[in-house]
């Protein structure tokens, strides 16, 4: 059955802050490949202007995934997870993650599609820091896939 589109541009309450560690930006860089030294090392992070070490690009995935549980797990919206692949992700930055930074995140369902029996779902998570600045957005894209 398809999803509901009145459900468009409902948004969820901010997460629990997260705060980013230097240790858990480490073992991210090292988990994807990355050796870029700005994700590892405080003082080539303050080479560049940081103030310490920044977090890879797709770092923030963790958060905002699990931010988008919200809307996944919104009984109204009826999606059946169980059926649900991740279709695609992006990311737009106002400013690099920081370790010490307390991330909130606030999802909105952007846009709900049908295609072929497959229900879409755009979810996009607004993500701030402590002082309500805007780090990045992520939008994720999940597909319910058609029974059968």
């Amino acid at each position: 059955m398809a999803l509901d589109q009145s459900f468009v541009g409902r948004s969820y309450p901010p997460t629990e802050p997260y705060e980013v560690g230097r240790e858990k930006i480490r073992e991210f860089a090292e988990a994807v490949g990355d050796t870029n030294p700005v994700y590892t090392d405080p003082e080539a992070a303050k080479a560049l202007g940081h103030a310490d070490v920044i977090a890879p690009p797709t770092f923030v995935f963790a958060i905002t995934f699990k931010a988008a549980g919200q809307v996944v797990e919104d009984p109204q919206l009826g999606l059946d997870y169980s059926r649900v692949v991740h279709g695609d992700q992006k990311f737009a930055y106002t400013r690099p993650v920081r370790a010490g930074d307390r991330l909130t995140v606030t999802s909105t369902i952007e846009a709900i599609k049908s295609m072929a029996g497959n229900d879409i779902l755009d979810i996009r998570g607004e993500v701030h820091d402590e002082t309500g600045e805007h780090v990045v957005t992520a939008i994720t894209k999940l597909v319910a896939r058609a029974e059968g």
